[in-house]
């Protein structure tokens, strides 16, 4: 990458972990002043966020299952949930040695070799880390299943837990309460379907809205655009196409330079 790079990231049904080797990506979530760092983890989220990096961005991004953070960092993960942190000030069992094993990544020669080490550092700090509950993860599972359509009260009854005790749970290990976490795993199935041409209208039945204003309602609350803009503007053809951060998933804008992620200001382009 030789110029700067701005994009608007929406929120996934996953916590991401971005071990930096070079120059810091500067990161601005829900008008907060920005974080600019070199190695980043964010937490579970329902809103958008904009990154920029200065055309020289260079690293390894995670993205972990929710619960995976968890046992990882050992940090209850509704303290992390829509932030946005330097992974080597948080009080967890890895001491600091996220920026070592960034540091060690980048000193490799190649990319399997980079990828040979993560598979054994992450190993040794799974079986290090604080277990998760398998509960949590079932329960977690039958909401990616469903694409977070399925009610809570039946989550709970799956799982053998009390409504209260799941929302609690989750929030520890997942970052987000049961229902904020599928409503991230139904806009993600949204904006799939309208990635793939699918009608707002039709995506909107299919992803269980009431109806086609309650899907642009929450694309606007946790993206910052209505579906429209977000088609179109995937659709526009840029210099430089949207990378997304998860296979088979719309996650990302690219968003040209001088335009504003504010949607209200542009007229739905990027």
């Amino acid at each position: 990458m030789d110029r700067p790079r701005r994009r608007l990231e929406t929120p996934v049904g996953a916590a991401t972990l971005l071990l930096g080797f070079e120059d810091p990506v500067r990161i601005t979530r829900g008008g907060r002043p920005p974080d600019t760092l070199v190695s980043v983890f964010c937490g579970p989220t329902t809103t958008p966020a904009v990154g920029e990096h200065s055309g020289r961005l260079s690293g390894i991004e995670v993205m972990l299952a929710p619960w995976a953070a968890f046992t990882l960092f050992g940090t209850p993960q509704y303290e992390l949930a829509d932030r946005v942190v330097d992974p080597d000030v948080l009080p967890h069992v890895l001491g600091g040695r996220v920026g070592e094993l960034a540091a060690a990544l980048a000193a490799l020669p190649s990319w399997d070799a980079r990828f040979r080490l993560l598979d054994d550092v992450f190993s040794r700090w799974w079986e290090n880390g604080v277990p998760c509950s398998a509960r949590v993860v079932r329960a977690y599972g039958e909401l990616v299943r469903t694409g977070g359509a399925m009610p809570v009260r039946r989550l709970a009854e799956e799982v053998g837990w009390s409504v209260r005790h799941l929302e609690n749970r989750f929030r520890e290990q997942i970052g987000l309460g049961p229902k904020a976490a599928a409503r991230v795993l139904r806009l993600q199935r949204a904006r799939r379907l309208l990635a793939e041409g699918v009608g707002q209208a039709e995506t909107a039945a299919a992803c269980g809205f009431y109806d086609q204003a309650h899907l642009s309602g929450e694309f606007k609350a946790m993206t910052g655009c209505t579906p429209r803009e977000f088609t179109v503007a995937r659709r526009m053809a840029l210099p430089v196409p949207a990378s997304d951060r998860m296979t088979g998933e719309a996650t990302s804008l690219v968003l040209a330079p001088g335009r504003s992620a504010d949607f209200s200001k542009t007229g739905g382009r990027v």
